[in-house]
Parts: structure tokens; sequence; C-alpha cells
């Protein structure tokens, strides 16, 4: 048996006796038995000290089943020399305990402090904290109500594995009219086109979906303000996590959508001005959740050939929804109708539109060269800028790198054109990219418009397979690309020609003109092409 110090043992018989007695005891939350998935807590121990003469918790230690009974030691001894207020650092003169093995263990440990330890059948005061524990625990809400938990789960799954956020975006909402349940018509949003995060948010007005989208794409919102927008939405919502998250510093360019099904877990909640955020819903809630997503699941099953080809044309459709026969209700089936609100959709995407300046608008047709304009979307924000050698290095450990040589540390960093896009229009520019063998070169190239004489400095991108693709038109008189293409042609020198593309995501996210490193999906070094280098002279925009 481990035994205090004798240096303890001196400490502790300096600090004042008290004519207390304490009592103490190590016992299980709950004293019901659990099936299933137990509660983490209900399958914890607790130990409590308490002072009897005074009534007051002096020490309390919530420990594993299989810790051993040096647990009721150290709690006892923070009870003792640093206990809960409002007691004071004390000795008591007896210690009273119900288990007999922790009598015969407290006799052995405190035999030289002066401590009568003893055993009674019952101790009243935690007798009646722990009957108030179980209660507590026995009585909790669970996330989801049991009825309802496996018909919500399963339907969560069946949406992960459909994927609705590979072809449908935030701002393409989805109408649900139930009309039952003191709910008339829900407003669904479906996250996950930027890869953030996934999920459906069932609006229950379409003024709290204007509200948070319009508060969202403010340039100028700081983090509280949209922590507040975010907590004034009405909405009950289904999102996906990974399941088990053990490594705090996860890989954040890892995307949940390349993850099994075994790590992926639903979760169901809701978010009310006056409620705030809970993950847990009640009957009524779970019973319109499994309702609507239900009909959302077998409408974006039936129409998905219409809704992923780029377009979001008005559709409409009415389901007969079953309940199921285990459910004790009333209801046996509802008429459900599901339609595109393509006003709506057109609406919230004019608040994510970009200034004319900021994204590139032409599609033109160059004379005497095959120069394509088919990788970079047109809505895409472009910047030429530079990203720090610290950076460089963490984008080349997590993103997906690609790499064409030594590149020379010299100076602020390595200068990159940033070309901002949506997650699944990413994803194909990092695939055309590598399908042409990578990327060689980056030029800025003179062209002109004869019929109104314009001339431009063309952003063009070189692949290994010699292919040509146009990524943005300036002009050259614009005072801010002339100082953004004088630092980058600095940089470039000071690097000995090597620079780079980012192909980042979040468009019309928080992130848009901005993104975060975790937006930055794949890096490209190249080289900087000069216009005598590429060798095409000055290109003509002919009509197509």
């Amino acid at each position: 048996m481990t035994s205090l110090s004798r240096s303890t043992i001196r400490r502790l018989k300096k600090l004042p006796q008290i004519p207390s007695v304490w009592e103490g005891d190590r016992r299980p939350f709950s004293s019901s038995p659990t099936t299933g998935e137990e509660d983490s807590q209900s399958q914890s121990e607790c130990i409590l000290w308490v002072d009897a003469s005074e009534g007051i918790v002096r020490g309390m230690d919530v420990v594993n089943p299989q810790v051993g009974p040096e647990a009721v030691v150290r709690t006892l001894m923070r009870a003792i020399e640093s206990p809960h207020s409002p007691a004071k650092p004390a000795r008591p003169q007896k210690i009273v305990v119900q288990d007999r093995e922790i009598q015969f263990y407290l006799r052995g440990v405190l035999q030289d402090i002066d401590i009568v330890i003893d055993r009674i059948p019952e101790l009243p005061i935690i007798d009646e904290l722990f009957r108030g524990f179980s209660e507590v625990i026995d009585n909790q809400i669970p996330d989801l109500p049991p009825q309802y938990a496996n018909l919500l789960r399963n339907k969560a799954f069946a949406i992960w594995e459909l994927a609705p956020w590979e072809f449908l975006e935030e701002q393409q909402i989805l109408s649900i009219e139930i009309n039952k349940w003191d709910i008339g018509t829900l407003y669904a949003s479906v996250m996950g086109m930027l890869g953030m995060e996934y999920g459906i948010l069932l609006y229950r007005s379409e003024d709290s979906l204007r509200y948070f989208r319009a508060t969202v794409l403010k340039e100028d919102s700081s983090q509280e303000y949209l922590e507040e927008a975010f907590l004034k939405q009405d909405c009950l919502f289904l999102t996906f996590e990974r399941a088990s998250q053990t490594d705090a510093q996860e890989d954040i360019f890892t995307d949940l959508a390349d993850y099994p099904l075994s790590e992926i877990n639903p979760t169901f909640g809701n978010i009310h001005p006056l409620e705030g955020v809970r993950s847990i819903l009640y009957e009524e809630e779970a019973k319109v959740s499994l309702i609507a997503l239900e009909a959302l699941y077998r409408f974006i099953r039936d129409r998905r050939v219409h809704l992923s080809n780029g377009l979001f044309p008005p559709l409409s459709h009415r389901y007969r929804i079953s309940l199921p026969s285990s459910l004790k209700s009333t209801t046996k089936s509802l008429s459900v109708t599901v339609t595109t609100q393509t006003q709506l959709a057109s609406e919230l995407e004019a608040m994510s539109n970009f200034d004319d300046d900021e994204v590139t608008a032409l599609n033109p047709t160059y004379a005497s060269l095959s120069l394509r304009d088919d990788l970079i979307p047109q809505e895409s924000f472009l910047s030429l800028g530079m990203i720090s050698w610290e950076m460089l290095e963490y984008l080349q450990e997590k993103s997906k790198y690609h790499k064409v040589g030594e590149v020379a540390q010299v100076g602020e960093g390595l200068p990159v054109i940033l070309v901002q896009t949506s997650r699944p229009k990413a994803k194909i520019i990092i695939e055309s990219i590598q399908k042409d063998g990578g990327l060689s070169g980056i030029c800025f190239n003179p062209g002109t418009n004869p019929f109104d004489g314009t001339y431009y400095d063309l952003g063009l991108l070189q692949t290994r397979n010699q292919e040509l693709f146009l990524f943005g038109e300036f002009e050259n008189d614009d005072p801010d690309h002339l100082e953004a293409r004088q630092k980058w042609n600095q940089r470039c020198k000071n690097t000995k020609g090597y620079c780079g593309l980012i192909i980042a995501r979040g468009l019309t996210g928080a992130s848009r003109g901005n993104p975060q490193l975790r937006d930055m999906m794949a890096l490209f070094e190249a080289r900087y092409l000069s216009p005598k280098e590429l060798g095409v002279g000055t290109l003509q925009l002919m009509p197509q």
C-alpha cells in the first residue's frame, strides 16, 4: 500500500483540526441499468467528501471506474487542503464511510494524522446528493426522441449518400409545404458546396433566411456580428461531422466527404432567436424534420438530372409521405409539396455578386493562337499577390502541392495568382491542370481590341502539354492592376522566375475575396514567362 510521505504528514498536522464528521464515498452517477449505447457520464463514478456537520461539499471528483482507491485519497487531500468555497483548509476529527474496503484503505493511509475512520450503513447527506444526481441523469432529455432516433439517422445517411451539395448551392432554395403541426412552409438550404460544413437548414420563414444571407455577405461584418446573426436564425438543422476526432491538429484540408460512411455522424437541432442553439429535437420538431427530410430526399433523388446540369429550373412535385406505423400518431400520411424557389434563388445570388472590376467578365477569342478560355470560370475571383514562405511550407504539407523546382526564398514570399471559385469548380480546375501534365508557366501577355483601341494585359496559364489558357484580362491603364503587376514582376525577379497558382474554394461564403488557408485546395508552382519567352506577340480580340 502506498503511504503518505513524512513531509506531507507534517504539513497536514499543521492544519487546524475541527470537531467535524466528514462523509466520504465513491459511487456511479446513476444506479439505473443502461442499455445500448451508454452515456459516458453514467459510466463514470463520483467521489464525494462532505462536511456532515456543516452540510457542505468540500471535495468532488469524477473518475473512471477502473481507477484504484488512491483516487479517493487524492480527493480527500484536496478537501483538506484546498476545499470548495466557503470551506477553509482543515482536518476533520472523524471520517465515516459506507464501504468496508475504503475504510480499511483509509485507515492504512491516514493512520499518522490523527483522524478516526469509521464505517456506518448509511451516509445521509451523500445519499441525498446521489439521489439528486440519479434523477438528473435518469431524466435527461435525449438528443432525439427514442421513437424517431433511428428513422432520422437513417434518413440523414440517405441524404449524405445522395450528396445534394455536389450540385445545389446554398442560395438555391427549395420550399417544403407541410401545412401541419403549426408549420406552413419550410425553406431548405443545402450546405456543403464550399466543402466546409455539410448539412440542411430548414428555415421557418423567408425573412430569417434573407436576413442571415445578407448579414454573412456584408464585407464589414465582424465575427461578433456574424455570431449574433447566426443566433437570430429561425430554423431546424441537420449537420454532419466526423464521428471521432482524436487528433486536435486534424488536417484542415481534409474534406469530410472523403471519409467513409462509418466516420460520419449526423446531428439534429434547432436555432431560434429566443432559444439559441440546441442539439436536441423535441417530439413535434422531430416529426416535422422527418417529414421534411423525407420529402426533400425524394425530390432531389427524382429531379437530380434537372438540378445537376448547372441550372435551377422551376420544378414542383407533391409527395404522399407515410408516417411509420411504429409512431403513435393520429396522422397516418401527409401530402407535402416541394418546389424550387427560382426567384428567391436569383435574389440571394444577386446579393453575392462581385463588382465588375473584381471578376473576369469577358469571353473573347484571340487570333493567331490556340488560346482556350474554358479553364477558369467567368465568375471567379482573381487576384495577384504573394504568400509568405511560412505559408508556402504549410501549403506544401497540407494542400495538393505541385512542385517545379527549388525556389529561392528571397524577399517577402512567393508571387501567386489566386483563383477563388466554388468547391466543385475548383476540383474541376485542379483535375484539368493535372490531366494536362501540370502547370509549367504563367505569363502576362499584351492584347488589344482593334475595334475600340483598348489594350489589355492578358493573364495566361501554360500547361506542360503546351496548352494556353486565359485566366484574366486587365486593362493597361488600370492603376490598381499596374501597381499589382509592378510588385508581381519584382517578386518574380527575387525568386528567379518562380511563381505559383492557388486554387481556392469559398466564392459565395463568408471568406469570398479573402480565402483562408483551409479554403486553399491546391498550389501549382510554375515559371514566370515574359511575353518574349512566350513568343506569341500581341494578341488581337476577334469576333466569335
